[in-house]
């Protein structure tokens, strides 16, 4: 007798109710050293990621020494007092972890990365790193000459010139963010082990330090382990910086960097705008999303898809330096690359996208679209704790409070396609608009002319 094989059906799995979802909030504290700590507990998060700010912004570089504090951040993996520089890699490859650090305008970070069940020896490493350097004299000239080969390819790339060219414009010449972050040939040359102790004597202490912990502290005994490290750190205190208010001219004109015979145009387009401390904030990177945050954005629906003169344009804000004062300045710019022939139609056709932004406005698609890709996603773009303790770190050197992330996105939800077509408006308005092109100024110089859009200069590249 055959019998025939049975099935048995389960219930199907229903989907659970959606649990909503926030920034996670961190807590603060300081230690007796006078280092303030932000700590963000995120269960599962095996790999603990650490932020260290150290109050050493770019404007507290001595006259004559740009990029000391770039080379002093990459000194920092350079050996200690105990360890030489190749014990000191060999340490953190046995910990797991790895250590980053970089110099910007608002203070030298230093990022860790290491397993949770090393944390305390990781955190050790970071502590020993910042609190006696051996800044050997040998490492300090080795850093300093591989700084000086970057700086030669910085030049030959057509974007990072075009940026020198652009705060070097726009900024007044005595503004350190005039200058290039990690400083130039001219300046670099002069730096030696004298000049990085010193800026590292002034500068580096906990009183004026931040430390942003993210992970899974379930298994370590977190006070215990940030006592015996971080805050074992101890240095005179000194009174925190002060940022400068951020000025810029950005009357309407073009600054072409030529490159003869160059067979594409990189352009940047840019001008400074309110920083996070607005409230149009939100409203403003909703709509300079809508306008080029995206591969369906406005500028790349015309200048790629339509005309094929780009493989993309991005429209972006970033700031600069902040202040709850409301002195700081985000820059807000255009970028992209065409080829040499398409350079001069294709800014005829971006000074009609901001024209024509501004006499229709954005649609309500487009805000709708823009939300979902920057709210919706945000889930996901927070998954890791490298990701949460670098946003956390940013709202620290920006003088933010702890939950602001949180509240930019419950903004962003909130903002109106009419709110975001102001702001976006606001961000760019043709006639304030400082165009750097790098490329062939023979090709591109003189039907720029009749483009209207400011007097034209050309400088060697």
């Amino acid at each position: 007798m055959t019998i025939a094989p049975t099935m048995t059906f389960h219930p199907r799995p229903e989907p659970g109710e959606a649990t909503p979802w926030a920034f996670p909030a961190p807590t603060r504290s300081t230690l007796p050293n006078g280092l303030t700590v932000l700590r963000c507990d995120r269960p599962g998060q095996k790999l603990v990621a650490v932020e260290l700010l150290l109050d050493a912004p770019l404007a507290a570089e001595p006259a004559g020494q740009d990029g000391v504090a770039t080379i002093l951040a990459r000194a920092f993996s350079e050996g200690t007092e105990t360890l030489s520089a190749e014990e000191f890699a060999a340490e953190l490859e046995r910990a797991g972890a790895t250590l980053d650090a970089h110099a910007d305008h608002t203070s030298l970070r230093l990022s860790l990365e290491v397993p949770a069940s090393r944390l305390e020896r990781g955190l050790t490493l970071l502590a020993d790193a910042v609190r006696a350097p051996a800044l050997p004299v040998a490492e300090i000239e080795r850093v300093v000459a591989n700084r000086l080969d970057e700086i030669v390819h910085e030049l030959a790339n057509p974007s990072r010139r075009a940026a020198f060219a652009l705060y070097g414009d726009l900024f007044d010449a005595a503004d350190r963010i005039s200058r290039p972050r990690a400083g130039t040939a001219d300046t670099v040359k002069g730096i030696d082990r004298d000049a990085v102790a010193a800026f590292y004597a002034a500068h580096v202490r906990p009183s004026t330090a931040t430390a942003v912990i993210v992970g899974d502290f379930s298994a370590v005994d977190f006070d215990a382990v940030l006592a015996a490290t971080l805050g074992d750190w101890t240095a005179g205190s000194a009174a925190p910086s002060v940022a400068d208010a951020v000025t810029a001219d950005d009357t309407g004109r073009v600054i072409i960097v030529d490159r003869p015979g160059s067979v594409q145009t990189q352009v940047l387009i840019g001008r400074i705008g309110p920083d996070r401390h607005d409230p149009a904030w939100a409203a403003q990177i909703l709509g300079t999303y809508c306008l080029g945050g995206t591969l369906t954005s406005r500028l790349d629906r015309v200048l790629r898809e339509e005309k094929g003169y780009t493989y993309g344009v991005r429209a972006f804000a970033q700031p600069l330096r902040s202040a709850p004062d409301g002195s700081g300045r985000a820059m807000l710019a255009i970028s992209g690359s065409v080829d040499t022939e398409s350079t001069v139609p294709a800014l005829a056709d971006t000074w009609t996208i901001l024209r024509t932004l501004a006499a229709e406005g954005l649609t309500d698609e487009e805000r709708d679209v823009a939300v979902q890709n920057l709210v919706g996603v945000a889930p996901l773009r927070y998954e890791t704790a490298s990701a949460v303790c670098s946003t956390l770190a940013d709202q620290v050197e920006q003088g933010l409070p702890d939950d602001y992330q949180a509240q930019v996105y419950r903004r962003l939800a909130e903002t109106t396609t009419a709110e975001a077509t102001e702001a976006v408006v606001a961000a760019f308005p043709p006639d304030r608009l400082v165009t750097v092109l790098v490329g062939d100024a023979s090709a591109i110089a003189a039907p720029l002319k009749d483009l209207g859009i400011g007097e034209i200069t050309v400088v060697p590249a």
